[in-house]
């Protein structure tokens, strides 16, 4: 489950962690918006800013995307829109987290989450 511990409120009950290469790569590409009800979690393997880039490229709706660094604290959040070519975020992250659009209001920069 997907916390915000800085609100105390559980914003996700299901999470998925993205671990290998190819399901960072995969992301919510080809997914269908009926199934997406988790967090998608991608760890990277360092704290990086360009290495956190991401891309919407056949993801066919709009989804919030949270920076996190190593303290687990949001460095940056983004309303990603379908097909959009490029984003990356303002500050070095170690995780990205990827849910639904209409939970874009629940974060603020330098809340603490937990999973």
């Amino acid at each position: 489950m997907l916390i915000n511990e800085s609100t105390n409120k559980v914003v996700m009950q299901n999470v998925r962690i993205a671990h290998s290469f190819f399901a960072k790569l995969r992301g919510l590409m080809f997914e269908r918006k009926a199934n997406f009800n988790y967090a998608l979690i991608m760890p990277l393997g360092r704290k990086t800013r360009e290495g956190a880039s991401i891309h919407m490229l056949f993801v066919f709706f709009p989804i919030t995307v949270l920076f996190i660094d190593e303290n687990k604290r949001v460095v940056d959040k983004a309303l990603l829109k379908p097909f959009t070519l490029n984003y990356t975020p303002k500050a070095k992250c170690k995780y990205i987290i990827e849910l639904p659009a209409e939970k874009f209001d629940e974060f603020t920069i330098n809340d603490t989450l937990a999973w």
